[in-house]
C-alpha cells in the first residue's frame, strides 16, 4: 500500500433528462467527501464543453487508505445508489495513480 498522494480522474455520461439530479447529487457526495474525510484532499467536478451530458470528476487522496475510507464511507455508498438513476450504464471510466505534482 502506497502512502503517496492519489489522484483519480473518472470521466462519466449522463441521462440528459437527469442532469440536474446528478450535479445535485454529486455536488452533495464532493462536500461530504470533503467535509467527512481528512484523506480526501479534493474533489472537483467539471462538465465537457463540447457535451453537455459528459462530465469529469478528478478527486486526490492523501494515500490508498484514505480511497479506501472514502469508498467504505456511507455516504459513497448512497452516492453509488443515486448515481446509478443518472448515469449511463457502462460509460463511467476510472483512471488513477499516484500525483506527481499539484500547484494551487
Amino acid at each position: 500500500m502506497s502512502d503517496r498522494p492519489l489522484s483519480l480522474v473518472i470521466s462519466v455520461r449522463v441521462r440528459p433528462d437527469r442532469r440536474d439530479a446528478f450535479v445535485a447529487g454529486i455536488s452533495r457526495h464532493a462536500a461530504a467527501s470533503v467535509r467527512e474525510e481528512p484523506g480526501c484532499l479534493r474533489f472537483d467536478v467539471t462538465a465537457d464543453s463540447a457535451d453537455p451530458d459528459l462530465f469529469w470528476v478528478c478527486e486526490v487522496f492523501a494515500d490508498e487508505a484514505a480511497l479506501a475510507a472514502h469508498r467504505a464511507s456511507p455516504h459513497f455508498a448512497a452516492w453509488q445508489q443515486e448515481k446509478a438513476a443518472s448515469v449511463v450504464p457502462g460509460s463511467q471510466v476510472d483512471r488513477g495513480g499516484p500525483l506527481l505534482v499539484s500547484e494551487s
